[in-house]
């Protein structure tokens, strides 16, 4: 059982300090440093042994076992440290990420996406984040991570600004759900991805979406290129806020025919966007009353007719 040896190894400690108490009143410093050696391997092992050896002979695994038994909770560098009893963790961290595609976020990218309104989860004051401090958005797999990896690590070295290399990166993945530490590595950690993930959608109309901006469905920290396309120029630039109050409105439903994201599929790949009621050419503007949602289908049917 798990409990008998980390009392085992507790008690093997309790003893090594005892013994500590005869060298700590010596004058030699090397026995002193000697002495305590094993006091740290035992503490390495005690940590280790709090989780069922039987499930988690590596320290990978560990990490992940305990990330996986407190998802959406906020998890200190120091807990990884103590449980995976290596202090190479954040390697182990980083490989749970990207080769086996756990969506693990860490604290500053949290911070960063909560700065562009990105991060949506309550009850977790993101201004007290710190690098090392994790987050395992879903106890689900992405088993395309590596490959998406692999794809941002050829972009994040091409001669490009921040904005240009992630829209390159959503375009090599329209329809898939990638995470905002990809979007992050990809822009070579600049602290300006999430504003200009932002901008993409609220200044260049491409259809990228998040929790917080139309897909209610999609996890946390996770962004969607809907489609490989530009809204209409007219249609730029109406701010998040607005955006998701209208979709919330009309309950994430086409105004004109009813569809729903839930009705997606590959043969019919449309999404949500706003339409304006009163056109800007004929004055106007982006307000809540002169907006509506409508599928691409329909909106692209409005506008052929025009």
């Amino acid at each position: 059982m798990p409990e008998k040896a980390s009392e085992s190894i507790r008690k093997e400690i309790a003893k090594l300090i005892d013994n500590f108490a005869v060298e700590l009143r010596g004058t030699e410093l090397r026995k002193k440093v000697l002495a305590l050696i094993p006091v740290f391997h035992n503490l390495r092992d005690l940590g280790k042994s709090l989780i069922p050896m039987e499930m988690t002979r590596a320290a990978r695994d560990r990490i992940l076992y305990y990330l996986k038994k407190y998802p959406l909770t906020v998890i200190r560098g120091d807990e990884l440290l103590v449980v995976s009893g290596i202090q190479d963790w954040p390697r182990r961290v980083r490989e749970l990420r990207v080769q086996f595609g756990w969506p693990i976020i860490s604290g500053i990218t949290a911070k960063e996406m909560c700065d562009e309104d990105d991060f949506p989860l309550k009850g977790i004051d993101v201004s007290l984040l710190i690098p090392k401090n994790y987050l395992l958005l879903s106890t689900e797999q992405d088993r395309d991570a590596a490959h998406r990896w692999h794809i941002a690590n050829e972009i994040r070295r091409k001669k490009a600004s921040v904005l240009d290399k992630i829209l390159e990166f959503l375009r090599a993945n329209i329809g898939k759900p990638v995470s905002g530490e990809e979007l992050r590595y990809v822009a070579k950690d600049k602290t300006e991805w999430a504003r200009r993930t932002r901008e993409l959608r609220t200044e260049h109309g491409w259809p990228v979406a998040t929790r917080n901006t139309g897909r209610p469905d999609l996890p946390v920290g996770i962004y969607v290129l809907q489609a490989d396309r530009q809204s209409h120029e007219h249609d730029r630039k109406i701010p998040d806020s607005v955006r998701s109050t209208i979709l919330r409105r009309e309950a994430y439903r086409c105004s004109k025919c009813g569809w729903s994201h839930a009705e997606w599929n590959l043969s019919d790949p449309r999404f949500l966007e706003l339409h304006h009621k009163k056109h800007h050419v004929t004055g106007g503007d982006n307000s809540e009353e002169n907006l509506i949602t409508i599928c691409t289908k329909c909106h692209d049917a409005l506008h052929s007719k025009k």
